[in-house]
């Protein structure tokens, strides 16, 4: 994206990730469950990457740079969702 257009888009997306990450911490702290403590890590990453990705003004955005925090943040969600989903012991 380019031009003001792009970076109040940016802007938006990223307030919308932290709104999220509010969200998910208070779930957290609400049940301890580490699903909403990953969700609200994988939000913040992304809040603070689409922040930046606003702020600076970026010649390329394919660049490999710029997906790195995108790849941390669906690792970090695809693994709360394994954590979530796995068997657990009878006991």
């Amino acid at each position: 994206m380019s031009g003001t257009i792009g970076s109040v888009l940016a802007g938006a997306v990223a307030m919308a990730s932290f709104v999220a990450t509010l969200f998910f911490l208070r779930f957290w702290r609400q049940t301890r469950d580490t699903f909403f403590l990953l969700f609200a890590t994988a939000f913040a990453i992304e809040a603070i990457s689409r922040f930046v990705l606003a702020l600076a003004q970026v010649s390329n955005e394919n660049e490999p740079f710029f997906y790195l925090p995108r790849l941390v943040t669906f690792i970090l969600i695809i693994i709360a969702i394994g954590l979530k989903n796995r068997p657990r012991k009878q006991g």
